[in-house]
């Protein structure tokens, strides 16, 4: 129904360039997991340890400086609001959903706990990705486990070949709707 009242231009060039921004964030963030992962199994330093005498503002977190900051916290915000979406999409939790005007207290609660172990796990998600090696002041790296290698690099192995897996299937099923829609009106 609201794609029915969506403008054309809405329709025609919002809701493409929306999905091709979603395709690229998607693809830039397991580009950078797998060049974590080639890190991973080349140089120990990429562990995602605490960071040790780096005051904030002193030492660049990316490679690529001002840009590369800027796409990591792009990144991260994707990763953030991809979480939530996809934590609301799972079957088990979407009767956790708040309704318009008739929420109780107990799924209100429900939901600040879900959002706060979310955003909680956000900082470590993001540093065992690779995404980022910002600490966010937290020392985030003192978590025993973020130094134990097949542990990080089977998480990091995981993310990529399961994002990759899922934008393949999304991807190739739209392809063939599309196909299946275009030779159904036409043969």
């Amino acid at each position: 129904e609201l794609r029915h009242r969506a403008s054309p231009w809405q329709r025609n060039l919002g809701y493409p360039l929306a999905m091709l921004g979603l395709l690229a964030l998607t693809g830039i963030s397991v580009l950078i997991v797998c060049f974590h992962v080639l890190e991973l199994l080349l140089d120990d330093a990429a562990m995602p340890r605490g960071i040790q005498d780096a005051s904030l503002g002193q030492v660049s977190f990316s490679i690529f400086g001002s840009f590369g900051a800027a796409l990591q916290v792009v990144l991260i915000f994707y990763l953030m609001v991809s979480s939530v979406v996809g934590f609301y999409s799972s079957p088990l939790f979407t009767r956790l959903l708040p309704e318009r005007q008739d929420t109780p207290l107990t799924k209100i609660i429900g939901n600040c706990v879900s959002l706060l172990v979310l955003s909680s796990a956000l900082p470590v998600f993001s540093r065992t990705l690779g995404i980022t090696r910002f600490d966010l002041l937290g020392d985030f790296g003192r978590f025993n486990w973020l130094g134990n290698f097949y542990i990080v690099f089977l998480y990091n192995m995981g993310f990529a070949g399961l994002t990759t897996l899922c934008l393949v299937k999304r991807v190739s099923w739209a392809v063939q709707a599309e196909l299946i829609h275009a030779f159904g009106e036409h043969g």
